[in-house]
C-alpha cells in the first residue's frame, strides 16, 4: 500500500472516530428541563425513562403548562401533549422517544421541536418502554409539521 493510501485511510478513520464522538457526547452530555403538572404520573415516568438513557433531566412542576407551551413555540393545540421539556434549544412535547431525541440532536434540523402529540398508548412513560402506534412529528416556527418517526 502506498504511503498516500495509507494516510487518507487513517484520515478517514478517525475523522469517523472524532466524528462518532463527537455525536455522543452531544446526546449524552445535553441537559434537559421538563416542565410538568405536579400531578402527572406519566410524566414522571418518561422523566424516569429519558435519565435511564444518560440524558440529565431537571424537572419544573407547573400548574401554567399552556403558558408554556406558547412561550415555546407551541401555539396549535394538535400538537400539545401534557409535558414540555427543553433540550439544547429544542422543544420536546409529550412522549418523544429518547432514540429520536438522540437523532434531533446528532442531526440538528432547522426545526423548534419534536412533538408526540396527544398521549399515545404505547409510547415511553405510558404503557410501553418500545413505541408503538403512533407518529412524532417535527415541527417549526409556523407549527407546520412533517413526520420524523412512525412506531
Amino acid at each position: 500500500m502506498t504511503k498516500r493510501l495509507t494516510t487518507a485511510i487513517a484520515f478517514i478513520f478517525f475523522a469517523t472516530v472524532a466524528s462518532a464522538c463527537t455525536s455522543e457526547q452531544t446526546t449524552t452530555s445535553a441537559q434537559m428541563i421538563v416542565y410538568k403538572s405536579p400531578t402527572c404520573g406519566c410524566c414522571q415516568k418518561w422523566v424516569d425513562y429519558i435519565e435511564s438513557s444518560g440524558i440529565t433531566v431537571s424537572t419544573i412542576d407547573s400548574d401554567e403548562m399552556d403558558s408554556i407551551k406558547s412561550k415555546h413555540g407551541l401555539h396549535n393545540n394538535s400538537l400539545k401533549s401534557c409535558h414540555t421539556a427543553i433540550i439544547d434549544n429544542y422543544v420536546i412535547e409529550g412522549h418523544v422517544p429518547v432514540d429520536d431525541i438522540k437523532r434531533l440532536l446528532a442531526d440538528r434540523p432547522d426545526i423548534v421541536g419534536l412533538t408526540a402529540p396527544g398521549m399515545p398508548m404505547m409510547s415511553p412513560g405510558m404503557n410501553s418502554l418500545i413505541p408503538e402506534g403512533y407518529d412524532v412529528l417535527a415541527f417549526d416556527k409556523n407549527n407546520d409539521t412533517s413526520v420524523f418517526s412512525s412506531y
